[in-house]
């Protein structure tokens, strides 16, 4: 029987592939969004959120601090990195989101698990002819160019097909035609490039947290997780398997108390705060929580041995990312 030895989460912001210092040019992208949300389902443009909340943030952007989180971040990805290499998985299934790199308006499933044998990066705006700052992202993407990695394709079957008798309705995708139009985006190319010490298949999930109208609610996300354990488990063959969720927390106007709520939950597994997460508290960058709350239905099982938490501010307004790093084990 397959056994789920390690649950990791971890944030993948831009941000975690840049230096403090470049992260003024998240900072100029932020103040022209004229549709920064808030987790009480408000939208905003910078200039209302700095009239809102006045420059309290300030201090936060200091150079010496800002460069502090980024080496505490490096630090926190780097023990996920350790715990992965301890826990030895012969597979990873990275639950993640997708963000029009694989898929488009014109077919956009709200829960799809990929069965093919590798997956395939595609480039969208990381590649030739961005600028440097953004092919330092696409490098950490693995998106500055087409890169292939192997998949666990009958492990991956299995679980789709099993989730289908569990009435979980899951769309399947079985192949990459043409990474140079579409593919596995950043959600998956981070995990594997940070975390992987040693090629290992992967599964990757793939949850529409982005775009209405078929994102499903923090409660399904929850039950999807709870399903899918079930399915993992009881796989026959003898796997060990890693659960990653890649994304969150809140963003890109940073929300401590959300982001705290979200991480309190998590370590006393309280199954129902996290189910009863409104769905106008996860608008934009923060519905990548529902990575996290779909990965603590699976592996929540384990304690939390290690949870840590920077919010990532780079405008004196607060905007920026809530990152998380979090480890599930036995």
């Amino acid at each position: 029987m397959a056994n789920i030895v390690l649950g990791l989460g971890t944030t993948h912001s831009p941000m975690l592939n840049l230096t403090a210092q470049q992260w003024k040019h998240r900072a100029e992208i932020d103040f022209a969004n004229q549709k920064l949300h808030l987790s009480n389902g408000t939208r905003m443009s910078y200039p209302e959120l700095l009239a809102l909340r006045g420059p309290q943030y300030r201090a936060e952007i200091e150079p010496d601090v800002m460069k502090a989180k980024e080496l505490a971040c490096q630090a926190a990805l780097d023990r996920l990195a350790d715990a992965l290499e301890r826990a030895q998985p012969d597979v990873v299934v990275i639950v993640g989101d997708d963000q029009a790199e694989l898929f488009t308006a014109d077919s956009q499933p709200a829960f799809a698990i990929f069965h093919g044998s590798e997956i395939a990066t595609t480039t969208g705006k990381y590649g030739k002819g961005a600028p440097d700052w953004m092919l330092q992202v696409g490098r950490g993407y693995m998106m500055e160019d087409i890169y292939r990695a192997p998949a666990s394709q009958a492990f991956a079957t299995s679980l789709i097909q099993s989730l289908i008798t569990q009435d979980v309705d899951v769309a399947a995708v079985s192949a990459v035609t043409d990474p140079t139009k579409a593919g596995f985006g950043h959600a998956y190319g981070f995990i594997i490039k940070r975390l992987f010490r040693q090629e290992i298949p992967v599964v990757p999930v793939l949850l529409n947290t982005y775009f209405p109208p078929n994102v499903p609610t923090a409660n399904r996300c929850y039950e999807i997780g709870r399903r899918l354990r079930q399915v993992i488990q009881e796989y026959p063959a003898d796997l060990r398997v890693a659960v990653v969720a890649s994304g969150g927390l809140s963003h890109f106007v940073v929300e401590e108390d959300f982001d705290q709520h979200i991480i309190n939950a998590i370590q006393n597994r309280d199954e129902a705060a996290l189910r009863a997460i409104a769905p106008s508290a996860l608008r934009s960058g923060t519905s990548e929580t529902l990575n996290w709350i779909l990965t603590a239905g699976v592996v929540d099982f384990m304690p939390v041995r290690h949870m840590e938490y920077y919010p990532l501010h780079r405008t004196e307004a607060g905007t920026g990312v809530g990152a998380a790093f979090c480890i599930w084990e036995n």
